[in-house]
């Protein structure tokens, strides 16, 4: 860090710029070769592609795109990435030359349709897609069997490079903010970050921290950062410093990485009864979100059926253009300039009654936000979010309000060299380096039992979380121990004591069928690792079968009906894809958990970020002779996915594989004294 110092910020964005320009060029290398490489079949079992699709209705949404309905009709059960604002491309394939049911060829080489199309909106196996315009319409809809696949996403890459080119080049405001993140305060001469003063507000609501984390929001002139360890309430502190904030300023933007976490906390600002102004789709299609999104209020205002009628006409007159019609060019221009005087009038309302605006860092950048300045901006999640996505946002506002914990999941970086050249330090984490006055730690956690909550602390916080006084001891079953880690190792032991292993692990006698003890006496290395698939996904077969047998287990002591009753929820973890896909297909074979299905979710440690479980299960995986162990060295995974639980963790994994690692053989020998 010491060079980094002694260099001004903008060399220092010089360098941010180079490093995503490398992983700009590496994942667009890597979509394209999996888009040659990758077989059809394969593409839809990752969620990545629908084939074949059915073509819905057509039609012209509220913002005047032409957008076409796609229906999924196979593979119904495969969980899909298509997302809103996504985008998509179609592509078709020889139907003589599809393999065989059954068989294990591939289809022969895809034909693209030469156009990219936008997903607008998605609701299970519906989807909605918004085109260029109506020729490619056409296309597909005499194309016979149609598929879709998501694309290479340059739009969002294009918006970081020119916010990083801007702020690289800004005075002012902007340059100072610039300036500001990238001084330190140890260093001599720094600059000093501005603060108001006045006497601190109380509200009875909050903890001390919280309350102090909203005084430090209210008084800060040009930033201040939210640091929420899980279970801390961040989200209700933000909400709270942003009701203050609007009782001094008529709007904000409140931005973050994903739809969903925008969405998360729209719903909360609209719960506390703030008018939101939703820009781009939400992730979580319920009439409560559609409520507040920009199109719906748009299509509600009472201009919009005479500005629906003037576009018709305006397509209608194009479609039916005589020729030699002199007065064509001037209706057309009367009837422009009418559609978008309304269009102005109608946002010009939107937007005056809006106290939020919410959208992602990169839908800051919509054309819809052009001219629109803010005095403050609230990032969520900052985190999980690339350096140059902040300052997308960051153009637009006076101060910079973070929330998060970089603690927990980084940004997705995809380039190794990248990653390692610091692509992955985010703006957050630069200030709370460069800045630590500015930083407010919540201390006080309202989701897991004091000894599950216990280790993160001490790890990762400083030993500065405590338990809230109702969580400290919570339990499912009476005497119960919290955090228990299941070793595989000692099944690799020698056959001959194998059984009495399993037997202690997960008690056989205890409703458990003798024969599933025997399952893992037939070879001494069962418990290992192994690749599988075009893309070598690790996956540790044994040891999905035991976390399902130690998930069996466990319901089998607190009985069904207590389950049923009381909606015990069950989170199953694995940092590994391959994994998760695997115990998915196992956990829907297993009769035993028919009733539970709807309680139990099977996801990786990103899937799970921002959620709880009553129970929570995490399958490692790793298992070999080098003490290999990836990517779960980086242990803000293992602290996302540990934090996870309100009252039990169990841990399944190789302890002499995993111990090799200092924090991982702490974490054990924690668990054991328990």
């Amino acid at each position: 860090m010491k060079s980094e110092q002694t260099t001004t910020p903008v060399l220092a964005l010089q360098q941010q710029r180079l490093l995503l320009q490398l992983e700009y060029e590496t994942e667009k290398e890597s979509f394209r070769k999996q888009t040659e490489d990758t077989g059809l079949l394969r593409k839809m079992k990752r969620g990545d592609a629908w084939w074949p699709v059915t073509i819905g209705r057509n039609y012209y949404n509220s913002l005047n795109q032409l957008v076409v309905e796609v229906f999924r009709t196979c593979d119904e059960e495969v969980e899909h990435n298509f997302e809103p604002g996504r985008p998509v491309a179609f592509f078709t394939i020889q139907s003589d030359v599809t393999a065989p049911t059954g068989s294990t060829r591939q289809p022969s080489k895809l034909r693209y349709f030469p156009f990219t199309a936008t997903v607008s909106y998605v609701d299970g196996d519906r989807m909605v897609v918004s085109l260029p315009d109506s020729a490619q319409l056409i296309d597909i809809q005499g194309s016979g069997q149609v598929g879709v696949q998501l694309f290479f996403d340059e739009t969002s890459y294009r918006t970081m490079f020119q916010a990083l080119d801007r702020v690289m080049r800004a005075k002012g405001r902007l340059g100072y903010l610039r300036d500001l993140f990238y001084s330190h305060a140890k260093q001599g001469g720094g600059m000093k970050v501005e603060t108001f003063s006045f006497a601190p507000l109380h509200f009875p609501y909050l903890n001390p921290t919280q309350e102090e984390a909203v005084n430090q929001v209210l008084r800060a002139k040009d930033v201040a950062i939210v640091h929420g360890p899980p279970g801390t309430g961040k989200t209700t502190t933000l909400v709270e410093a942003i009701y203050e904030t609007l009782r001094r300023e008529n709007q904000v933007l409140v931005c973050a990485q994903s739809n969903m976490a925008v969405d998360w906390i729209s719903e909360k600002l609209v719960d506390r009864g703030i008018n939101v102004l939703r820009i781009g789709n939400p992730t979580r299609v319920n009439d409560k979100m559609l409520s507040f999104t920009y199109e719906r209020r748009f299509e509600a205002h009472p201009d919009y059926e005479l500005l629906w009628a003037i576009r018709k006409a305006i397509r209608e007159l194009r479609a039916h253009r005589k020729r030699g019609d002199e007065k064509y060019h001037q209706k057309m221009e009367r009837l422009k300039d009418r559609a978008n005087e309304l269009e102005i009038r109608i946002n010009a309302q939107l937007f005056g009654e809006a106290r939020v605006i919410a959208c992602t860092l990169v839908g800051s950048a919509n054309r819809l936000l052009d001219g629109q300045k803010f005095a403050t901006l609230f990032i969520d999640e900052a985190a999980q979010a690339l350096e140059a996505a902040c300052w997308i946002p960051i153009r637009r506002c006076s101060r910079v309000i973070f929330a998060g914990d970089h603690c927990q999941l980084p940004p997705t970086v995809k380039s190794i060299a990248a990653l390692k050249a610091g692509l992955g330090m985010t703006l957050m984490e630069r200030i709370v380096e460069n800045r630590p006055e500015v930083v407010t730690l919540l201390k006080m956690q309202y989701r897991m039992n004091e000894e599950i909550m216990r280790f993160s602390s001490d790890w990762f916080y400083g030993n500065q979380v405590e338990s809230a006084p109702e969580v400290k001891f919570r339990s499912i079953l009476d005497l119960d121990v919290p955090m228990t880690w299941i070793d595989t190792s000692q099944f690799n032991a020698e056959c001959g004591t194998e059984s009495v292993e399993v037997a202690t692990a997960v008690p056989a006698g205890e409703g458990m069928a003798a024969a599933n003890s025997k399952l893992y006496t037939q070879n001494s290395k069962l418990f290992q690792e192994e690749f599988v698939g075009e893309s070598f996904g690790r996956i540790n077969r044994a040891e999905a079968e035991l976390t399902l047998m130690a998930l069996q287990h466990y319901f089998e002591k607190i009985g069904k009906q207590r389950i049923l009753d009381e909606r015990i929820d069950v989170g199953i973890i694995s940092p590994y894809r391959a994994q998760v896909q695997y115990l998915r297909s196992q956990l829907k074979k297993k009769e035993y958990f028919k009733p539970f299905r709807s309680l139990i979710s099977v996801n990786t440690v990103d899937g799970f970020q921002g959620q709880e479980r009553d129970v929570i299960l995490i399958s490692l995986v790793r298992s070999n002779d080098e003490g290999q162990i990836g990517f779960l060295r980086d242990l803000r995974r293992m602290n996302v996915a540990m934090t996870r639980a309100r009252m039990k963790l169990i841990i399944l994994g190789d302890a002499k594989t995993m111990t090799r690692h200092p924090f991982y053989k702490k974490l054990y020998e924690y668990i054991e004294a328990l």
